[in-house]
């Protein structure tokens, strides 16, 4: 692995804001974001994410690379919660294994935007359409997880139905895609009518953002150790196998760096929104103090300190 790369992401101020929000916990200081406040920014974050992927598209010509991109992306959603869904289940049970394989095999936004910072640093760009991919991986994790669970339990009451409905409503869902398709309508001036907005003050809104989740992480990182090994190997190892296997697969799809970037990281991360609210409904016997501090406090510290850069380096090395 580069070592410069890793320094630099070491030393990015969105990893010490969220490193900062981790001690402020650990420290227990009076710091802390209130709950609209947080709420907000995470809205804001989405909206400003679909509404320049939008209007990259807006720019973009619908060709073979999206189509296959798409394709790429909704099978990468697809095969991870399934074969997650095996690892799991006899040492957590059905319920367990399907919620935690669907937030595996779902993405999640707050890393997306993370990666793009990422990008931003080693001065690479990435194409729009991926905005399109990434909001569109939600909802087929989250519908295989409830099929393995409905089959291995005979759950009468998981209307599959219902959960494609909830999965294209869940509110992260359903803003980022709203973003991206004002976004491709919005004409040049419009779109910079509302730039610094949706551009200038990003940045600082992430910083934000993190700070909020690291001290969320911090709160909900010491209970979660007490559930031994299996939980914590999982939630790193898994993770970095999928990275490193879609970094090199998203080859035989783009040669843009960026763009397999993205796809590798949407492949590593783990969704601790969408998921959460969806198995709240279809799955209430699974336990949320295992699949929401296994994304949350282990997968995702984890990808933004050393999971990009080593994804990034396979990328450059194939």
């Amino acid at each position: 692995m580069n070592t410069d790369l890793l320094m630099d992401n070491l030393t990015s101020p969105a990893l010490l804001f969220f490193l900062l929000g981790i001690i402020a916990v650990q420290v227990k200081s009076d710091l802390e974001i209130p709950e609209n406040t947080s709420k907000f920014i995470s809205l804001y974050l989405l909206f400003s994410i679909g509404f320049k992927g939008g209007q990259e598209l807006a720019h973009s010509s619908f060709t073979l690379d999206i189509i296959w991109g798409v394709v790429f992306g909704i099978a990468i959603s697809i095969i991870i919660p399934f074969y997650s869904f095996f690892i799991l289940k006899k040492k957590l049970g059905p319920y367990n294994a399907g919620a935690i394989a669907a937030a595996y095999g779902s993405v999640s936004a707050v890393t997306f935007v993370t990666a793009i910072s990422f990008l931003e640093v080693q001065n690479l760009e990435f194409n729009g359409y991926m905005v399109a991919i990434m909001a569109l991986m939600e909802a087929p994790a989250i519908i295989i997880g409830v099929i393995l669970i409905s089959f291995y339990k005979k759950d009468n009451a998981l209307r599959i139905g219902g959960i494609i409905k909830h999965s294209f409503t869940n509110g992260s869902v359903l803003l980022i895609m709203g973003s991206l398709i004002i976004g491709m309508l919005a004409s040049d001036s419009q779109a910079a009518g509302i730039k610094p907005f949706t551009t200038d003050i990003f940045k600082g809104f992430l910083v934000l953002f993190l700070l909020d989740m690291g001290m969320t992480s911090g709160r909900k990182l010491s209970a979660f150790i007490k559930n031994g090994w299996f939980t914590i190997a999982f939630a790193l190892l898994i993770p970095l196998i999928n990275g490193c296997l879609v970094a090199v697969l998203s080859g035989f799809v783009t040669q843009e760096t960026g763009d397999r970037f993205i796809f590798a990281i949407l492949a590593a991360s783990a969704s601790y929104i969408a998921v959460p609210a969806a198995m709240k409904i279809a799955a209430p016997k699974a336990n949320p103090g295992l699949y929401l501090p296994m994304a949350l406090a282990v997968t995702f510290p984890f990808n933004i300190t050393l999971g990009f850069p080593v994804y990034f380096a396979v990328i450059l090395s194939t």
